[in-house]
């Protein structure tokens, strides 16, 4: 109760996730190749546009079709009550490729082509831009729609050829041949004309000059800007600014700031590099800006600390404005507790209250204005706490998750092993813990194990509870295979529709 009147309501329900498309389906048996693994996905603010690049250093771009076809008044579609349960539904677009594989010569290094990052810019004059990046550069793209030219051929009408036909056989017949400059024929003598036909008294009416006529279109993708030779090591994020001119770029020890109109100078605002490399404690994992103030960003760290910079403090940010960690338990340090605690991902909300990060075990959920401790924290790999030797042995540990917020902020996601995802509720007194396997059939794996209560929501969602899982099995009951993760994913800015990659395969679902 509110003031005796008004009644709080309570958590959403669980949401019923279905399957929608996927792109990039491989058979049974199919081998994956290397190249075609998705490494990235975004989608734009609209929503309209969904971009994924790989480790080919392809970037593919992805339109939104059941949007398309509903157009007319404001009335006409209050009169059509256009269906609102339509789900979002995609189709290819381009590709185009981004990045080449390089060597950088200085250093002895191969820089590979694998797309870390893409961002979408501001659209304008209904052209599409967005950033990209690989290890070492970064590149802004365009991608426009171009009208293809064509000249219709001089040709007269035969409906109103006057003389014995072969007027207009004349112009198709002759078409392929060379020209002269003044529009003969090598290959005739200047007389030769009076041969074929004559012209009639007034000469011919249905004669007419060439045309330039554009009726087919065709995407082109354009590299506007390069911005390179800025980073020494890998770089793992790129964010846009809310003023819509400048980025930044983090590698482990630095973050630089662009103007996206200038490629050769940037900013750097961010080091961590000590003055001697053995001194060397912790990196930074990623880097975002805030949604919509322009002096305002956050960076992780390896340590699992989230820093929150105003760029209005100073030229080099070394000091930090806000500074949020968990406080760590007494008794529970062990060889892997630094390893563990590195955030692999961090999301502003949409209105930017709220931070996300992700590191190997959990989900946390950060108020920026609360710095004690998260206000939510949700278990996502508790299950394999027994088993973090073996994962170190195989370098599954240092996997890096990411994770996204829905639009309206009530929820949050995050990828697993066996192809997994999960969905969680983030209102105070949500139990919603949903686990989904990206295949058309996200059940397939939802097993129910009477050694974990659960309640069945649908065919299609299963709610678990938050906390530690069964020791050797995965959240459903089924034991994990390391090898198949879902690293990246993406939510629709403002429906509950969620983008996720599986190996080479592009898996969209909605709710």
């Amino acid at each position: 109760m509110n003031g005796g009147d008004e009644v709080v309501a309570g958590p959403p329900q669980p949401l019923e996730w279905k399957f929608s498309q996927v792109f990039g389906e491989r058979t049974a048996g199919e081998e994956i190749q290397e190249v075609d693994i998705i490494s990235a996905i975004e989608f734009d603010k609209t929503g309209d546009h969904l971009a994924t690049g790989d480790r080919g250093g392809r970037v593919v771009l992805f339109e939104r079709t059941d949007t398309k076809d509903v157009g007319g008044s404001r009335r006409d579609l209050e009169r059509i009550d256009h269906a609102v349960s339509r789900h979002p539904e995609f189709r290819y677009k381009t590709e185009f490729q981004s990045h080449e594989p390089e060597f950088d010569y200085l250093k002895s290094l191969e820089i590979e082509e694998k797309i870390n990052k893409i961002r979408w810019c501001q659209t304008a004059n209904s052209a599409l831009f967005l950033l990209s990046t690989n290890d070492k550069t970064i590149k802004f793209w365009k991608v426009q729609e171009k009208k293809i030219k064509k000249i219709s051929e001089m040709n007269v009408d035969p409906s109103k050829a006057v003389t014995n036909g072969t007027i207009a056989s004349s112009s198709s017949s002759n078409s392929h041949r060379t020209c002269l400059a003044n529009g003969g024929s090598p290959e005739r003598s200047p007389n030769s004309l009076s041969i074929d036909f004559s012209f009639p008294p007034g000469g011919i009416p249905s004669l007419h000059l060439p045309v330039v006529n554009s009726h087919e279109t065709s995407l082109v993708a354009r590299c506007r800007r390069v911005y390179a030779h800025a980073h020494d090591y890998h770089i793992n994020s790129i964010s846009n600014n809310s003023d819509g001119e400048t980025f930044i770029s983090a590698d482990d020890l630095r973050v630089n700031l662009w103007n996206l109109e200038i490629s050769n100078q940037s900013f750097n605002i961010i080091d961590v590099k000590p003055a001697n490399m053995e001194d060397l404690t912790e990196v930074i994992t990623s880097a975002e800006f805030h949604p919509t103030h322009c002096n305002l960003l956050a960076y992780s760290s390896s340590k699992g600390c989230i820093r929150l910079i105003d760029l209005r403090q100073s030229a080099l940010l070394d000091s930090h404005a806000k500074i949020y960690e968990e406080p760590e338990q007494p008794g529970s340090k062990s060889f892997f507790t630094e390893i563990i605690a590195s955030i692999s991902d961090i999301k502003f909300g949409r209105d930017g209250r709220y931070i996300l990060s992700r590191d190997y075990m959990t989900l946390k959920l950060w108020d920026i204005n609360m710095d004690s401790g998260p206000v939510a924290t949700f278990q996502v790999h508790e299950y394999l706490r027994p088993k973090l030797c073996d994962l170190y042995e195989n370098d599954s540990i240092f996997d890096k998750f990411e994770c996204c917020l829905s639009g309206d902020g009530l929820r949050v996601a995050t990828g697993s092993y066996s192809n997994l995802f999960r969905v969680f509720g983030c209102v105070p007194g949500s139990t919603e813990a949903t686990t989904l396997e990206a295949s058309k059939n996200p059940m397939r794996k939802q097993v129910q194990t009477p050694s974990r209560p659960s309640r069945s929501l649908s065919s299609i969602t299963r709610v678990v509870r938050r906390g530690a899982e069964a020791p050797a099995v995965d959240a459903n009951g089924n034991s994990f295979d390391s090898t198949m993760k879902l690293l990246h994913l993406a939510w629709h800015p403002s429906e509950n529709s969620i983008a996720c990659a599986a190996a080479n395969s592009l898996y969209m679902y909605y709710a």
